[in-house]
């Protein structure tokens, strides 16, 4: 790559009445529904029903259609749910059921139920801010909330070069291709292994090239910043909606429980 960028096309983005919020508005909205869900137990579940309520109103507000936001979610979510279906087979607890030789106990049906809501609500709401978001302007929200500097260069860079390291394994694989070798045996993780590891090495070395090439051309440890406004009252207001509807139903749940 030398000293060249391969950029990622920004994805294709929805927002209908949120596209014009603020970025940091947003972020703050929807992370915080998701802490919101994370810190309920199951006692509090009413709390989770609230969350969904909030993130359903974000998806109409924002235009975004189910089929959408199920095929973002699809490679996050079904993997969390699969593993945490073996939760009521192997976790302690007092026993309920019995499959065969195996015993489904309470505490991993709890464990279950919150993994799973918890785990939807967080994807979902993380689908949402992508969708009405771009990843520029994400990281630039970050930045001006004063996330750690190392944590947004690292994020912004990874971006920046992905669509780079795809080309450059689509190119070692169609070399492999065309010298007839075909992953169809146990003995073919050994050359697959091999391939990693010489990725890393080209991009371990043309990571070294890239930077030098922007230390030469002035680099200061700082991206180019992307344009954003002043926060305005859409965005106090939304913010505010968003902590008025889930922030007492998190205290009443909690009292209830």
């Amino acid at each position: 790559m030398g000293g060249g960028c391969g950029h990622l096309p920004a994805p294709p983005t929805v927002g209908g009445r949120l596209r014009g919020l603020d970025a940091r508005a947003k972020v703050v909205g929807l992370i915080g529904v998701t802490i919101v869900a994370v810190s309920a137990p199951l006692e509090a579940w009413p709390t989770w029903v609230a969350c969904a309520l909030v993130l359903a109103a974000v998806a109409v507000a924002a235009e975004a259609r189910p089929r959408e936001i199920a095929r973002r979610a699809a490679p996050v979510l079904p993997p969390v749910l699969f593993v945490a279906a073996f939760a009521p087979l192997l976790s302690g607890g007092r026993a309920v059921a019995s499959l065969g030789p195996l015993t489904v106990s309470d505490h991993g049906l709890r464990v279950l139920a919150e993994v799973g809501a918890k785990a939807t609500i967080g994807t979902v709401a993380a689908v949402l801010l992508g969708l009405t978001t771009t990843f520029p302007e994400t990281l630039e929200a970050l930045r001006r909330m004063r996330a750690p500097r190392t944590l947004t260069l690292i994020a912004a860079f990874m971006y920046r070069y992905l669509v780079t390291l795809v080309d450059e394994v689509r190119r070692m694989r169609a070399a492999m291709t065309s010298r007839g070798f075909r992953p169809r045996s146990p003995f073919a993780a050994a050359v697959l292994g091999r391939l990693v590891a010489v990725l890393f090495l080209r991009s371990l070395g043309r990571g070294e090239r890239v930077y030098r090439a922007m230390l030469s051309r002035g680099y200061g440890g700082q991206l180019p910043a992307v344009a954003v406004g002043r926060l305005g009252a859409a965005d106090a207001a939304f913010v505010a909606v968003v902590a008025l509807a889930l922030v007492p139903a998190r205290v009443l749940a909690g009292m209830a429980a």
